[in-house]
């Protein structure tokens, strides 16, 4: 699975029925980028697309059953992916890898951009 579908599947698990712009949004991509991962996932039918009634030109997309299955399993082989990873590694050393990697992943781009 991509990492866009990946990120698709786990912001519909944690906010339905979002149009596709605001999922965009949510996940940092581009609003023309997801498209096709889009097409990929209903056509796996782990998402559906429904015209949003308060605005024809809008989709709504939910993840069906499927999709809800498919996110929990990936999550789970994630997580014994990273165990196995980081067996070897302290609780304290793997509890620091993971603040870092977190103030890392929250810094922004003005944070990270190459300076004069």
């Amino acid at each position: 699975m991509s990492m866009w579908a990946y990120a698709v599947l786990t912001a519909l698990r944690d906010n339905e029925a979002r149009s596709q712009a605001s999922l965009a949004d949510a996940i940092g991509a581009d609003r023309t980028r997801i498209i096709a991962v889009l097409d990929d996932l209903q056509e796996r039918k782990l998402i559906n697309r429904q015209p949003d009634p308060s605005d024809r030109r809008s989709n709504l997309l939910s993840l069906t059953p499927a999709g809800r299955k498919t996110v929990t399993a990936v999550q789970k082989a994630i997580q014994d992916n990273e165990n196995r990873i980081l067996a070897g590694v302290s609780s304290a050393d793997r509890g620091a890898f993971l603040r870092v990697l977190e103030y890392l992943a929250h810094l922004d781009d003005s944070q990270i951009a190459p300076r004069d």
